[in-house]
């Protein structure tokens, strides 16, 4: 992107044609690559949504999501409803654990506890709440403790990483302590330092990843 308003007028475009989200409803501000969202939607999905299509678009290095949710009058439901739903959506889940997830429902904001093996299940857990009536948010405090020895991370996901067209091997680095994985080195787009951090999160053992890689 060349200037400011570029990439305002690219994140614009591609919320519009983001089916998902209501694009008249949502403010866009870009500076020096980092885009802010401001405006309402009608459910957290949405907010979801939104920021997903804003990282897609060239040019983006940072999003500020400041979009508040607003739920219709006959899409409010209370606490107890919530949580049961969720849990209900839990249970569902073939994904996820069973009784692995503790649900918290305050004033329409869901919070989730408790421990998984692998960062898929983490996300998933989030996954099958956000959409439920009544959600305005989630706080995803899942915490992960891998059943693997983690002693080959670092090699195990540079060998992933440069299995992929994304990388060049001379562009990312990989430093693991423990469970712990850093990213550090430069990615062509966001997109691509997201891919980066999914591959990451991949591997057997992983409990936590620190996405330092930057755009070019």
């Amino acid at each position: 992107m060349n200037s400011d308003s570029e990439l305002q007028k690219a994140v614009q475009a591609e919320l519009s044609w983001e089916p998902s989200v209501i694009a008249s409803h949502i403010g866009v501000a870009a500076n020096a690559g980092v885009v802010t969202l401001t405006g309402h939607v009608e459910n957290y999905a949405s907010k979801s949504a939104a920021e997903a299509a804003t990282r897609r678009v060239k040019g983006v290095k940072a999003v500020a999501e400041e979009i508040e949710v607003r739920l219709p009058f006959d899409a409010e439901r209370d606490d107890g409803g919530i949580a049961a739903a969720a849990l209900n959506r839990l249970v569902w889940d073939v994904s996820i654990p069973s009784d692995a997830i503790q649900v918290k429902v305050e004033k329409g904001w869901v919070t989730l506890t408790g421990q998984v093996e692998w960062h898929y299940q983490h996300d998933a857990a989030e996954q099958a709440v956000c959409r439920l009536y009544g959600v305005i948010g989630v706080s995803n405090h899942i915490s992960i403790k891998p059943a693997v020895d983690v002693k080959n991370l670092s090699d195990d996901i540079t060998h992933a990483l440069h299995r992929s067209w994304f990388f060049n091997p001379q562009t990312i680095k990989v430093t693991a302590d423990a469970g712990k994985v850093r990213l550090t080195g430069a990615a062509r787009s966001m997109h691509d330092r997201q891919i980066a951090g999914r591959t990451a999160w991949s591997a057997p053992g992983v409990t936590a990843v620190e996405n330092g890689i930057t755009v070019n």
